[in-house]
């Protein structure tokens, strides 16, 4: 099939391709059980089962993971001798964190300037349409055989897909992993996204006092215990911003597509004249160098505080790490800064949480030669290459699992999207034409 043909298919297909995601928005499928029934993840699950056969997947399923949510496996087999391509997404959804925020209903999906809003419409569900819009586009003209691997845990990070993969390996196994869970650079800016940031997470608490003490009558000269934590996680910055961790290299620079500045200000919702942190290029700072953020602080809130000095305090601080940094490495090296960034003596425990690698794709293969040739089609330019700063655990285990494959991080999710945020939304052209770029991909890879 030609390119204009699956280009014809695929814009005739839009308007089923919307009728899905309204279908998946409008189910609540966030994986916390504590919040939202699990009955409505099983809702989106069978979704899938029920959409993907359709689409021309002959054997599709629900597997239950270590974590207790369903996986979505499906599978096509390969015409003989041909390769094999995993298709990855997930439908689980984030929270809507906070509904009065929201300009439409989160699980309405809604058309507003051109673009589609609702909870998960980019993150993942706009990758689940792509991929059915592409085999729908195709119908039998497939050069490959298919896996389908559809996570229904992935934003809760319970890890259920990464503990199932291993011991599934064969019914799992692929040439070609593509890792539908990010997105372009911008819209109309074909990416892959070719490195991962990892993270570690850490607690530290502080004691000063036996218990907190008035401060009329002890203040100046009794220990303060958040002023103390406020010392040390000042010292975890350089004078602009940037992140500053003994033992830890916080330098390094990106070498792929660049991160316009003022663009990046209005995408990360910067307020008028406050200044970005850090030095180097904004692409430098957001995947290429460490980035600490303190995620919160247990103290005394400001309203019903009393006139007490604070005995004892916490945080929770994140570490983002880029590839080549070990992230275990990188955890003891800011346990270690904290403890000796502590004055006056004051009592420092850490307590390390879990710390999920960083990653980085193997760009030199097949695969990414025909996305590239595939991307150029649609989009009239060539493939640009990205990093991320957030962390997607699943791609290392997959990587350890099946090291001869090649990993592929593509999909619907430029920055607009506002994903993890209120007023998610994705862009229709972009469904439509990664689409196209993965139906071409799926029609062309292994046929030379």
């Amino acid at each position: 099939m030609s390119g204009d043909d699956l280009k014809s298919r695929i814009a005739g297909l839009m308007p089923r391709a919307k009728a899905d995601l309204a279908e998946l928005v409008a189910i609540p499928s966030v994986a916390d059980p504590r919040q939202y029934p699990p009955e409505r993840c099983r809702e989106a699950a069978e979704w899938l089962v029920a959409a993907f056969t359709e689409a021309g997947l002959p054997d599709v399923r629900l597997e239950p993971t270590p974590d207790g949510s369903l996986a979505v496996i499906g599978h096509r087999p390969p015409p003989p001798g041909a390769p094999t391509v995993m298709l990855y997404c997930h439908y689980d959804v984030q929270p809507p964190l906070d509904d009065a925020a929201w300009t439409s209903p989160p699980f309405e999906l809604t058309e507003r300037d051109g673009r589609w809003y609702g909870r998960g419409a980019a993150d993942c569900k706009g990758n689940v349409v792509m991929h059915l819009t592409a085999l729908r586009a195709l119908g039998d003209d497939l050069a490959v055989g298919i896996v389908l691997a559809a996570e229904g845990s992935e934003e809760q990070g319970t890890g259920g897909m990464e503990e199932f993969v291993p011991p599934h390996a064969d019914e799992l196994r692929a040439d070609v992993l593509l890792v539908c869970d990010t997105g372009n650079a911008a819209v109309g800016v074909p990416t892959a996204t070719t490195s991962l940031r990892g993270v570690t997470n850490l607690v530290v608490s502080v004691s000063a006092l036996k218990g907190d003490m008035h401060s009329g009558m002890f203040g100046g000269a009794a220990p303060d215990a958040l002023a103390a934590l406020i010392r040390m996680l000042d010292s975890l910055r350089d004078p602009d911003g940037g992140t500053r961790i003994d033992g830890l290299d916080c330098g390094g620079a990106w070498d792929g597509v660049d991160y316009d500045e003022k663009q990046f200000r209005t995408d990360a919702g910067v307020l008028d004249g406050v200044e970005l942190i850090g030095s180097g290029t904004v692409a430098d700072r957001l995947w290429a160098r460490p980035a600490v953020t303190v995620l919160g602080i247990d103290c005394a809130p400001v309203v019903g505080s009393a006139a007490a000095i604070p005995a004892s305090v916490r945080a929770r601080v994140s570490l983002r790490v880029p590839p080549g940094i070990d992230v275990g490495a990188a955890q003891r090296a800011l346990a270690a800064h904290l403890r000796a960034a502590a004055p006056w003596g004051v009592l420092v425990e850490v307590e390390p949480e879990q710390a999920g690698a960083p990653f980085r794709a193997d760009t030199s293969g097949p695969a990414y030669a025909t996305l590239d040739a595939a991307m150029r089609e649609v989009y009239g330019r060539p493939m640009s290459r990205q990093g991320q700063g957030g962390s997607i655990p699943l791609c290392n285990v997959l990587a350890r699992t099946f090291p001869e494959a090649e990993i592929v991080l593509m999909g619907v999710e430029e920055p607009r999207c506002l994903i993890h945020a209120p007023n998610e939304s994705v862009d229709p052209a972009e469904i439509e034409h990664m689409a196209h770029v993965e139906a071409l991909f799926l029609s062309r890879f292994g046929r030379g």
